[in-house]
């Protein structure tokens, strides 16, 4: 962790804004924008850019990715400008809970892939490209989204203690928060029924 030197009333500001901006439902607003209908009733009834892609919609898929990538991306450069580095990693955490467990939606939220990397970018570029570059060689190994999801995300701390070693505690805490989110599909990876990349 970095030097925690940002007042603790601060910090706390933070993190609730940070939490709040996270918990904005993109994959839900981009549903309705397009007319796709409740996408919690759809697919897998996840809200994120994976399951919009699942209504043939590419343009609202790649919209919510972005979405939800660039409000943790949005909060980490935030909190880094305007308060300091203390603040920007609360301000990383706080963004990818508010997405997992959103005030808006009863704390029934996405699995946080998208936040995590958009987080990562902000935090450190080199860290964001080797998280992502690990999903999409996994991906093109597996063609197993959430498999690719978890390799990166345990990858994650070990490249930050590379890259940047103040961000090691707070990979390996987004990283188990991925696995606890993911925990139906490791079932479904390990009794091979989880669904590969392209396929219905």
């Amino acid at each position: 962790m970095p030097e925690m030197t940002t007042a603790l009333p601060l910090l706390l500001t933070v993190a609730a804004l940070a939490y709040l901006l996270g918990s904005v439902p993109f994959g839900i607003v981009m549903a309705r924008i397009f007319g796709l209908g409740d996408l919690r009733q759809i697919g897998s009834g996840n809200i994120g850019a994976t399951n919009v892609l699942r209504t043939g919609n590419r343009p609202a898929a790649a919209l919510t990715l972005i979405g939800d990538a660039g409000k943790g991306g949005a909060a980490v450069l935030l909190a880094r400008a305007l308060v300091g580095e203390d603040a920007a990693q609360v301000a990383g955490l706080m963004a990818f809970l508010g997405h997992c467990f959103p005030v808006f939606l009863r704390f029934h939220g996405g699995k946080g892939v998208a936040t995590f990397l958009g987080t990562l970018l902000a935090l450190s570029f080199p860290l964001g490209v080797a998280a992502c570059l690990t999903w999409l060689a996994t991906a093109v190994v597996f063609r197993i989204s959430s498999l690719s999801a978890l390799v990166a995300a345990a990858a994650a701390p070990a490249w930050a203690l590379w890259l940047r070693p103040d961000s090691v505690a707070l990979c390996a805490g987004l990283a188990a928060l991925i696995f606890y989110r993911h925990a139906a599909n490791i079932r479904r990876i390990a009794d091979g029924s989880e669904p590969r990349i392209g396929r219905k």
